[in-house]
């Protein structure tokens, strides 16, 4: 199945990717963290993702919560010609702010968030073939502020990432 999505979709799958020991958000408060955001910047050393970066448009993802406390994250790309859906579940690892990808060896961590604003998501995948982590700006509005795009930049090296590899994604207006 993965050789028929478009390479847009393969992009997205790397960013969900690579996760060394990385701090969390401390006690996590899911009822305000879940709703929707705007991702709006992202660095990430997945292979597939630096070949897509330049093409890339800021994408929606809308966080909930299952009763058990997994998190389910649905996100919608805008592509050329259609927008292309995800949906995503990560099993509550014990730890708030800490996720594990049922199926693949993925990490997901909620670094920091003002809830209001602004959200540092921490992906890691661990694949033999091409382990890979993506850090994650997700901002409330499509717009960001100077300020919490510097913060989100000066994050970038603490998690082992060179900036080379940052995309700050243009509105996609759809």
């Amino acid at each position: 199945m993965i050789a028929a999505l478009p390479s847009l979709a393969l992009a997205l799958l790397c960013l969900l990717q690579a996760g060394a020991q990385v701090p969390t958000q401390p006690d996590l408060d899911t009822e305000k963290f879940a709703g929707m955001w705007h991702v709006t910047a992202i660095a990430s050393n997945c292979s597939i993702f630096l070949k897509m970066k330049d093409g890339m448009k800021s994408s929606i993802a809308i966080i909930s919560f299952m009763p058990e406390g997994d998190l389910a994250m649905k996100l919608v790309w805008p592509l050329m010609d259609k927008c292309q859906k995800f949906e995503l579940l990560f099993q509550q690892s014990g730890q708030a702010g800490h996720y594990t990808g049922a199926e693949e060896k993925r990490d997901l961590r909620v670094m920091e968030t003002d809830y209001s604003h602004y959200a540092v998501l921490h992906e890691a995948h661990h694949s033999e073939a091409e382990p890979s982590m993506a850090l994650q700006l997700l901002t409330r509005e499509q717009d960001v502020s100077p300020q919490i795009l510097q913060k989100f930049m000066e994050l970038i090296p603490t998690v082992g990432l060179p900036e080379d590899m940052l995309a700050i994604l243009p509105k996609s207006g759809e």
